[in-house]
């Protein structure tokens, strides 16, 4: 497997240190779970989803550089390591609509496809879980 150096620094975690990933992915997760409002259950969960790459890269002893398109090769990666297509179309659809709602005329997130997303999400979660 392939990490870019422009996106990804080789570099070895301890299992205390992945685990704090982990748990930081777990709190946004928690945070979309409870929330009641469509656009916060969407941001917290994508928030999720991408510390969840994170940990997970990590735990393939990389650490993520903070730069320009960092966010599609976190995805891109997430995809590869677990070997599920999905995950780079759910994630790339909703890359585009925070893009939407941030840097253009902004989005509004019905309910149900916030939800959709969250339970996708709850499925990655428990996939990456197992791994580490």
């Amino acid at each position: 497997m392939v990490f870019e150096s422009d996106f990804f620094q080789k570099r070895e975690f301890t299992k205390e240190q992945i685990n704090k990933y982990f748990i930081n992915a777990e709190r946004d997760l928690k945070i979309a779970e409870s929330a009641h409002e469509s656009e916060v259950i969407f941001t917290f969960a994508y928030q999720a989803f991408l510390k969840l790459g994170i940990t997970l890269i990590a735990f393939n002893g990389h650490k993520v550089k903070s730069r320009q398109g960092h966010h599609v090769k976190i995805i891109e990666k997430m995809s590869e390591i677990l070997k599920d297509k999905k995950v780079l179309l759910h994630g790339e659809a909703m890359r585009r609509k925070r893009n939407m709602d941030l840097y253009a005329e902004g989005t509004v997130v019905p309910k149900k496809e916030a939800m959709e997303y969250l339970n996708f999400i709850r499925k990655i979660h428990g996939k990456i879980k197992k791994i580490i």
